[in-house]
């Protein structure tokens, strides 16, 4: 974002974190809207209880943009995000193949209250019954926190240490917790090996393709937070010019979508394995 707002010469005002805390998010909002905003990007995790503050923005001509996640009430200009429920297909996709249709699957949810947590589960069960019904799943809420998901996973092995796959629908917060436990059970055996455990992530960070690389896990889904960063700015810089967009495909590879609130701009979000996890163009390869 901040590299963003000097390439494009935007006038912005600070960055604020709200620490996932909807109260903290809420102050910010008020402080950017009594400080003359033009419009406002946000991100919020709890996207049942931001509608009143879209409301006030809305009832001021502020236009929101939301990133990575789809408020569920009250009118957004455009959401950045990528295809959720495309996120819990390839993960099913990818991993039913690798346990060759059969076997019992750890799935470490994120937040349910989150619409990428609804997402992810909803695509991720759907799939599994659909393509996949001898695989047996168990789902693990956590709200996307990683010592919620670790003790979980420990007293799921214990009642079925024949444990074949998991499912991590954030890298950031659960493959640290979750390799962790795996190597002091001496279950994290590397893929290719006898008793491997076939895992699929979320998220694309560069921790992610070190265990790729390293055959700790085998595959994850990219999400594109450069692109998160980079279009959320020029949709900001579009609104604040009073542009409209309609539903379609895009210069930028990507499709908007209707919503009930608002429009969404849903970027790609590509499975990475072993056989591209060195490509140059994701943006886990280029931080740091």
């Amino acid at each position: 974002m901040k590299k963003g707002v000097k390439s494009e010469g935007i006038d912005a005002l600070p960055i604020s974190n709200s620490q996932n805390d909807v109260t903290k998010l809420v102050a910010n909002v008020q402080v950017f809207q009594n400080t003359g905003a033009k419009a406002v990007v946000m991100a919020p995790q709890d996207t049942g209880a931001i509608a009143s503050t879209l409301d006030a923005l809305a009832s001021k001509k502020i236009p929101v943009i939301s990133v990575d996640t789809r408020p569920d009430k009250g009118d957004v200009y455009m959401v950045v995000r990528a295809d959720n429920r495309a996120y819990g297909t390839k993960a099913c996709e990818f991993l039913g193949e690798q346990m060759g249709g059969k076997g019992k699957v750890a799935e470490l949810q994120g937040a349910l209250d989150s619409i990428n947590g609804r997402d992810r589960s909803e695509a991720f069960a759907s799939c599994m019954k659909e393509k996949f019904p001898k695989i047996k799943v168990f789902e693990l809420p956590t709200d996307w926190k990683g010592d919620v998901a670790s003790a979980k996973l420990q007293s799921l092995l214990a009642q079925h240490p024949d444990l074949n796959g998991i499912y991590m629908q954030a890298g950031g917060v659960f493959l640290q917790p979750t390799l962790a436990l795996l190597e002091q059970k001496g279950l994290l055996k590397p893929a290719g090996e006898k008793g491997h455990i076939s895992i699929v992530s979320n998220d694309g960070i560069p921790q992610e393709f070190d265990a790729i690389r390293k055959g700790q896990i085998d595959a994850t889904i990219s999400q594109p937070a450069d692109l998160y960063a980079k279009y959320a700015l020029y949709y900001a810089k579009a609104a604040a010019e009073g542009k409209t967009f309609k539903p379609g495909k895009t210069d930028h590879d990507s499709t908007i979508v209707k919503l009930d609130n608002g429009l969404e701009d849903q970027l790609p979000a590509p499975l990475v394995t072993k056989d591209n996890v060195d490509d140059k163009t994701l943006w886990g390869n280029n931080v740091g």
